[in-house]
């Protein structure tokens, strides 16, 4: 299993589509992939799941993977986090 914490740079107000691109990123990746917020641990390829999260700017959040491509998958999504805002 691979994890890295990541300070999240979305906008102040964040609507719908930067989470849609997280989810479709995730989704591209075979390996198990999860976004830990505070007791909270997510599937990052389900839609519902990270609407429910609430992902705030400046907000400190660990990007996990476990599988096959599990660095790939954390090297890209927390990429995203750091330049979705």
């Amino acid at each position: 299993m691979v994890r890295e914490t990541v300070s999240v740079n979305l906008a102040a107000d964040v609507e719908a589509r930067p989470v849609a691109v997280l989810v479709q990123k995730a989704s591209q990746f075979e390996s198990k992939v999860f976004i830990l917020s505070g007791d909270k641990k997510i599937n990052a390829k389900s839609i519902m799941g990270m609407m429910s999260l609430g992902l705030n700017q400046d907000e400190e959040v660990t990007v996990c993977a476990e599988g096959e491509d599990e660095q790939d998958a954390v090297s890209d999504i927390v990429a995203y986090l750091k330049t979705a805002g």
